[in-house]
């Protein structure tokens, strides 16, 4: 009978074991005085994530690991209560908190610099500790905010500007800031407004009128540089902005808020967003982004999808789509 080199080591690594197993411990120089357990270091979630799109280098960086209540009301006031959770039991998630991301993202073009969105700050929804993360957090991902080219905001909520200033100065001494025309303009005037849209339009001004002097106004279509051009995506306000990201073939959307949640905002894109100062807008933005991202199999950053906040959609009925976490695809 002839054996196979594999049948002779196999059953050499058997003999070699059963031969170990019968040695006492203390032979094999292993102690026999028991150990105390190791302390408990907490919970930790990655704070930055970075990859490759053709010559760029992306990063998002986590402002927040939150968890707020909902997510009804906040998703799918037009819908019953009982029906967004059992959506959440469905999808294995609690049905009364769920933990957004919120992720600035930064784009190194090779030529700037570009910020996308600023985060909290001190005076954003998620207030300190538990939010405004982005100034801290630069540091640890490789970045000085004085080397920041351009923040481009995709639109004017608390979330997404509250980071341009910090400590009463800019924070980004050395950056211009980009906005949709259309957002500034609802955002900025005085006495325009009323009830909360009136006080996410202070945070607006406290944190654009120190900065007023560098910025400049884009329309959906416009290049903010070459490789980012605005699309068209309001309703969540009136001129919130997605950003086509693309190079060397590659591309992502960035769709700052146009989902809210990875589950409800997907499945029912036509449930309402507390949030989007027009709904139904809102929903006709969500259906157009999402057949997008799924006809055209698109890498997407969602601003509030689970950190790093990047995945892909996949369609799993007409206007009902699934949010399919990024992997390893974005790192070959």
């Amino acid at each position: 009978m002839e054996f196979s080199s594999f049948d002779i080591n196999r059953r050499k690594l058997l003999s070699t074991t059963l031969a170990l197993a019968a040695v006492p411990a203390v032979t094999l120089g292993f102690g026999t005085h028991a150990h105390a357990a190791a302390a408990s270091l907490g919970a930790w979630q990655p704070k930055f994530f970075r990859f490759k799109l053709g010559a760029f280098e992306l990063t998002t960086i986590s402002d927040s690991e939150a968890f707020i209540d909902g997510p009804f009301p906040l998703i799918g006031a037009n819908a019953n209560e009982a029906d967004v959770q059992e959506l959440m039991r469905a999808n294995l998630l609690p049905e009364r908190k769920y933990q957004p991301g919120f992720s600035p993202t930064i784009v190194n073009t090779g030529k700037e610099l570009v910020l996308i969105d600023t985060g909290n700050g001190s005076n954003g929804f998620v207030p300190r500790p538990n939010g405004g993360w982005l100034a801290t957090q630069l540091g640890p991902a490789g970045f000085k905010p004085e080397d920041i080219d351009i923040v481009l905001l995709s639109h004017g909520h608390p979330d997404h500007i509250g980071g341009v200033i910090e400590g009463g100065k800019p924070l980004f001494p050395n950056a211009r800031y980009v906005i949709g025309q259309v957002e500034h303009d609802f955002w900025a005037p005085e006495g325009k407004l009323t009830g909360d849209l009136e006080n996410f339009a202070s945070v607006f001004r406290a944190n654009s009128k120190p900065v007023a002097e560098k910025f400049s106004f884009i329309k959906p279509g416009d290049d903010v540089v070459t490789g980012i051009r605005a699309i068209e995506a309001s309703g969540h306000t009136p001129g919130h902005l997605a950003f086509m990201i693309e190079s060397e073939g590659k591309s992502i959307l960035f769709w700052g808020d146009c989902a809210h949640h990875q589950v409800a905002s997907l499945a029912q894109p036509n449930w309402h967003c507390v949030f989007d100062v027009d709904k139904q807008q809102g929903a006709a933005t969500r259906r157009h982004m999402f057949d997008m991202a799924a006809t055209d199999r698109l890498a997407v950053i969602g601003y509030h999808m689970p950190f790093p906040s990047i995945g892909y959609v996949e369609r799993i009925a007409p206007d009902s789509y699934r949010w399919l976490a990024h992997s390893y695809q974005l790192n070959l």
